[in-house]
């Protein structure tokens, strides 16, 4: 379904600010995978992101979606068959637009610049009201006026109201508070589940990452230093995976933001 191909990427090459962010990274993600990515900061989480989106190009190796190339599409093509949600919930909505005219955009039905069915409405209506946050009722609302909590899980909504081939979540719990953040959580697992999404979801939480999905990864210096599955990865404890980690990438994880989670 995803095949990466022993890709690199070197930010700044010959400058005393090179940065080799990706070295050398393959994975292979069959449909209705869910995995979780865990590294510290600058293990190249997002950066491979980037890549698959086509933030930038790669320099060298291949990227395949559903058996098509897309290592050199731009990243608007790209952006039709990808769903991504950021760390920050303001990003991925239209501020100044309604409730109704980004789920319409989402949706392909051409927001305030057409008119939007009372077909559609209902489906609307409906997919909010999974949400159990009252926006269902407010749809005339604009997006600027919603809390953070409730524009990320809008913007999951529209992320998926058209199921992605592919759906990436670059910690896009992370900046909500628990309770919010568990909401999304279990919208994630209830979306991802009923339309069979692949799913990659970066994450700092080391038992978050454990728990949900059917795979982890770990990360570090731009390779992927674990991939566990299965019974492997059935009854891990935390510390259980980072020893996993010191004995792939040779050094303890010492990200205090990922050990204190």
């Amino acid at each position: 379904m995803l095949n990466i191909s022993n890709i690199f990427k070197t930010f700044n090459p010959g400058t005393v600010n090179e940065k080799r962010a990706i070295s050398g990274l393959s994975l292979r993600l069959a449909p209705g995978d869910f995995v979780t990515i865990i590294g510290s900061n600058g293990a190249g989480k997002s950066t491979l992101f980037n890549a698959i989106c086509g933030d930038f190009l790669t320099d060298a190796g291949s990227i395949l979606l559903n058996g098509q190339d897309i290592t050199f599409m731009p990243a608007f093509q790209r952006a039709r068959r990808i769903g991504r949600l950021f760390q920050d919930p303001m990003r991925g909505s239209a501020p100044g637009m309604t409730i109704e005219e980004n789920l319409a955009l989402a949706a392909g039905s051409g927001g305030w610049l057409s008119h939007v069915s009372q077909g559609d409405k209902k489906r609307f209506r409906d997919r909010l009201a999974l949400l159990d946050m009252g926006l269902e009722d407010r749809m005339k609302q604009p997006v600027g006026l919603l809390s953070g909590g409730q524009r990320q899980a809008l913007t999951l909504l529209m992320s998926t109201m058209n199921p992605p081939s592919l759906l990436l979540l670059d910690e896009h719990t992370a900046a909500l508070d628990p309770g919010t953040a568990e909401k999304v959580l279990k919208l994630t697992r209830d979306i991802v589940a009923e339309h069979k999404i692949t799913t990659m979801m970066v994450t700092h939480n080391m038992q978050q990452a454990l728990e949900l999905g059917s795979r982890t990864l770990m990360m570090d210096s731009g390779s992927i230093v674990l991939d566990i599955s299965g019974k492997e990865r059935e009854g891990l404890s935390v510390q259980d995976l980072l020893e996993k980690f010191k004995a792939g990438a040779g050094k303890n994880l010492d990200n205090d933001r990922i050990l204190l989670s």
